[in-house]
């Protein structure tokens, strides 16, 4: 019998869901960081979706606790440990290249990106990956004086004796487009860690080093928040779960995909930043690997980007700055929005300071909170193992008896990234 496959199609569908959504430009500096955990450090967008997924995660998980279903976890063959059922895996979408490593990206032509110039403003003003070429353009202006050639038509005055026939022709200015262009990188506000090498600050190309681990940069003041690229790089190796769902989990829960909307863009940039620098990690525990994503591309451009926004603005409008608010949505049933401004719940006063109307979802003893709601809704014959017979009470407890956890972020920061800054350990001991 002869089988003719030349008109065999296969169908299959994939169903999409959102999980986890976020905005947001920036951080708090280490001084305003809160000893009960009550305060979002970090509010770059790239960090809000992640936490915005963990809330989602620890609701699945409180589900199947509670005997229902759950929509991406399956028992697994451990006792108390869950697993993703086949099939499912997480993508993670960026309208902009992280901020850090991989937004230190060779400029392109000025005509196929155009960038009109802005007001800068003052010198104070804040500094955002978002705006670390306003930083260059800062720099570029007090660099000297500058000198302007007159253009063909403009009058001039003559100096005594000298003739019209004397005087030197001005050749017009060329169109700045048609300038030869320096090699170049668009700037990143992102620091390097105290106790390692410094950018070169060369002009050009050489103004930043490759690969380094930096901070974000804060109101004001250094903040201890992890560059973005730094961070997905560290989830490439550890997950993006954190320690308190590994305490559930068999294995790491890793993005499969990063997709980087339209913006500039270097996909050798992206590998180096995402996946080179953690590619030799090893000895890590069971439940742990190497995982970088998949990188890919987009060209949907974000209508409300930097770029953008830039195109639009006229003169007069004001200066163009980023927004100071940081907006989550997260797929969970109760109180999926939370929005947040300074590392408090957005429109707080200042007598509910330090309460839990001041809060914001997101922060550390709020998960914290819901990660207890889970060991309690937990049968204590289900409970994992890593959870059973110790004395845990505070945050920082529960963190260390994720033993695995802890033994795979110790191999990734002694061979990977020995200058990642440590928490203070009395920033984690809330309850």
């Amino acid at each position: 019998m002869n089988l003719n496959f030349n008109n065999l199609y296969i169908f299959f569908t994939v169903k999409k869901e959102i999980v986890s959504l976020g905005t947001g430009t920036k951080c708090i500096g280490q001084t305003h960081m809160s000893p009960e955990g009550d305060v979002l450090n970090d509010s770059h967008a790239e960090v809000i979706a992640r936490r915005g997924c963990v809330r989602y995660l620890l609701q699945q998980l409180l589900r199947v606790a509670s005997g229902g279903d759950s929509s991406v976890f399956c028992p697994s063959d451990e006792r108390g440990k869950w697993r993703l059922k086949p099939g499912v895996s997480f993508l993670f979408f960026t309208s902009h290249t992280p901020c850090g490593d991989a937004s230190i990206v060779p400029m392109t032509d000025s005509r196929s990106e155009p960038r009109p110039p802005v007001d800068p403003g003052p010198q104070g003003s804040e500094e955002t990956d978002a705006g670390g070429d306003l930083k260059r353009k800062r720099e570029e202006a007090s660099n000297g004086p500058s000198t302007k050639l007159l253009r063909l038509g403009e009058t001039r005055t003559l100096e005594r004796g000298q003739s019209p026939a004397a005087e030197t022709p001005v050749e017009p200015e060329p169109e700045p487009e048609l300038c030869p262009r320096v090699p170049d990188v668009h700037r990143t506000g992102a620091r390097c860690v105290p106790g390692g090498p410094d950018d070169p600050l060369r002009p050009g190309a050489g103004y930043h080093g490759a690969g380094l681990l930096r901070v974000k940069p804060g109101r004001g003041e250094p903040t201890l928040s992890l560059s973005c690229s730094d961070k997905l790089a560290r989830w490439a190796v550890l997950g993006f779960q954190g320690a308190l769902l590994s305490h559930y989990l068999q294995e790491a829960l890793y993005f499969s995909v990063v997709v980087t909307g339209k913006c500039p863009y270097s996909g050798d940039v992206m590998h180096r930043a995402l996946s080179s620098r953690c590619s030799h990690v090893s000895d890590l525990p069971a439940g742990f690997s190497v995982s970088p994503p998949l990188l890919l591309r987009s060209d949907l451009e974000f209508p409300l980007s930097q770029a953008q926004t830039e195109l639009r603005h006229r003169a007069g409008q004001g200066r163009v700055s980023p927004c100071g608010a940081a907006i989550s949505w997260c797929n969970v049933p109760e109180q999926p929005l939370d929005v947040t401004a300074n590392g408090y719940k957005h429109g707080v006063t200042k007598k509910n300071l330090g309460t839990v109307k001041a809060r914001s979802l997101l922060c550390k003893v709020e998960l914290f909170r819901c990660f207890l709601s889970l060991v309690s809704a937990t049968d204590p014959s289900a409970l994992p193992d890593s959870l059973r017979g110790a004395d845990l009470q505070t945050y920082w407890d529960y963190k260390r008896a994720a033993h695995s956890y802890q033994r795979a972020l110790q191999q990734l920061l002694l061979q990977a990234f020995p200058l990642w800054p440590r928490s203070d350990r009395r920033l984690l001991m809330f309850r």
